[in-house]
This record gives C-alpha cells, structure tokens and sequence, in this order.
C-alpha cells in the first residue's frame, strides 16, 4: 500500500472556504487526502465530487464513496470538468474547484507505473495507463529533435541535446524497456551533476509531462472555472512545477483584469468585466511540511473567488 501526504493540506481547504450545504469538486483526488477534509466541513446537504484519470485512484475514491454518500468518484482528467458539470445540471453551482497539479506519491512510488528513477519498473509514466501510448513506446520512434526540444522546454534541462543524442544512440543497441536503463543512459550524458539532485530528474520530469500532456491539460480546464464556479465560487490550485504555475498565475491575473479594451479607450472599472479576484498572496508549505515530507518543497497555492 502507498501512503500518499496531501500537500498543503489545512491551506487548500481552508482557502476553498468551506460552505456546508456547498458543492466542491476534487479534480485530482489521488488518494483522497485533500477530498476528506473537505467532506469533514461539509454537511448532510453538501456535496463533493472527484475526478482522476488515474484507475487506482478511482478505485480508491469508490470505497470513499461507499462510504459516504455525500461524495460520488467520477473516472475522467479535470480538462473535462465543464462538460461532466454540465451533464450533472451543475454548471454555475459548484461552490468550490481544487487542483492539485503533477504526479501523486502512489504513482511514484509504485515501480510499475514508471514514473520514478529511483526504482527499477516498466517504463510507462501514463496517469491513465488505459490510454495513449508510454514512454517507452514513444522514445522507440521519436526524432532526437524532439526528444531534445521536450526534456529543454518541460524539464528546463540545459543540457537536453546531450542527453537526446545519448538516447537514440542507446535505443539502436537497446530499447528503452525500464526506467533504471533510462537513468542509467541519462546520468551517464550528464555533464554536470547537481549536489543532491539525481542527474535524471529534469529528463525524466519532462517526459513525464508530454506524455500526459499536463500543462495542455492545464491550460485547458482554467478557462472551464469560469463556467462552472458559482459566484463568490473559490478556485484553488496546488503547483508543482515553475511551468504550470506560471498558467495559474496568468490565468488569475487576467480574469481579475477583465476584457481588453484599445488603450486610447475611455473605459471605467465596471466595464471592464472582471471574472475573478485573487485571495491572498501565493502560499508555500511551512519549513515542518517540507521536512515531513520533502515533496511538498516545491508547491505553491494559489485562490481565486468567482465574482458575480
């Protein structure tokens, strides 16, 4: 079994504002951390329905469910909120919307889901293992342009040319099966390791999100917030990466800005029909979250309200 520590936990819910007879939806429920505290503020009236792609994790939700009928798992990514909020005769009443961006600890910690370097498994690293293609089919056939362009723009690895070429040359004399070969072939083409950093860990973070498209995916379900959120609706959003923050970020910014008009334009601030307004300032986890659990290091949260 994999224990998985919800990341800013007290944070999240606390900044969804919990309202009793509320309707939340838990587009990453993962192991259902973050879902619990928020059925713990609800009441009998209340509602909360999650979503993941990922099978086990909807596995996981199910029991939840079975538990407490307040909550219902849905088996789909979060890009596809509007249209399942729509089909539930929800939209423009939910009350609040949480995404907790990445890969969850279960994923990496589990061998066979192929997300980790630092155990050996199936070189796969698909949320939803059911579709699309892994990485391990995808590295067989892709140009080393591509491989080279994906691990510098998703992974911020500057030495990304490097490693693709050590990655073709390898996969003619063996292909990319497991995700210790993979480590092993990108260590050894890394000219300049980090103190404390695995030299793969850029690579394999860059891989991992083009095949499952995330920041695609995050692009696509902000906007989606908007229609869904019920006015004074909380939009909170748990990052992982400098990449999708920065999404989050200027999705809130502009929302909270409202339409574009001609800069010569006499314009006033009713006009300018903003949909959101930020809460606070970014939130980080505390030196004791880091501690506990090291995986929190690089979070950040951010909260938006729905204006009417």
């Amino acid at each position: 079994m994999y224990i998985h520590q919800a990341v800013l936990l007290q944070e999240a819910i606390a900044g969804l504002n919990i309202q009793p007879e509320g309707i939340y939806i838990d587009g990453t429920f993962g192991r259902g951390g973050h879902s619990r505290l928020i059925l713990s503020q609800l009441g009998e009236k209340g509602r909360l329905i999650g979503l993941d792609q990922d099978p086990e994790a909807v596995a996981a939700g199910q029991a939840l469910a079975q538990q407490d009928q307040r909550f219902q798992i849905i088996h789909a990514d979060f890009a596809s909120v509007a249209q399942i909020v729509s089909s539930l005769g929800l939209t423009g009443q939910i009350s609040g919307f949480l995404l907790d961006l990445g890969v969850s600890s279960p994923q990496l910690d589990d061998p066979d889901r192929g997300f980790s370097f630092m155990r050996d498994g199936a070189l796969d690293m698909r949320m939803n293992p059911t579709q699309g293609e892994s990485i391990a089919q995808w590295l067989k056939q892709a140009k080393e342009r591509d491989i080279a362009d994906i691990i510098k723009r998703y992974g911020e690895e500057r030495h990304a040319k490097r490693i693709a070429r050590a990655i073709v040359t390898e996969r003619d004399i063996k292909p990319f099966e497991t995700t210790a070969h993979l480590a092993d072939v990108v260590s050894k083409a890394h000219p300049a390791w980090e103190v404390g950093k695995h030299p793969a860990t850029k690579t394999f973070q860059a891989l991992r999100i083009f095949i499952n498209r995330e920041l695609e995916q995050v692009e696509t379900v902000l906007p989606q917030s908007l229609d869904i959120l019920a006015p004074q609706g909380r939009l909170a959003v748990i990052s992982f990466h400098s990449l999708e923050d920065r999404l989050v970020k200027r999705f809130i910014r502009e929302s909270a800005k409202g339409d574009d008009f001609p800069a010569n334009l006499p314009v006033t601030v009713d006009m300018l029909n903003p949909k959101l307004k930020p809460v606070g300032k970014a939130v980080y986890p505390t030196e004791t979250e880091m501690e506990q659990n090291p995986r929190a290091r690089s979070a950040v949260l951010r909260i938006a309200e729905r204006l009417c």
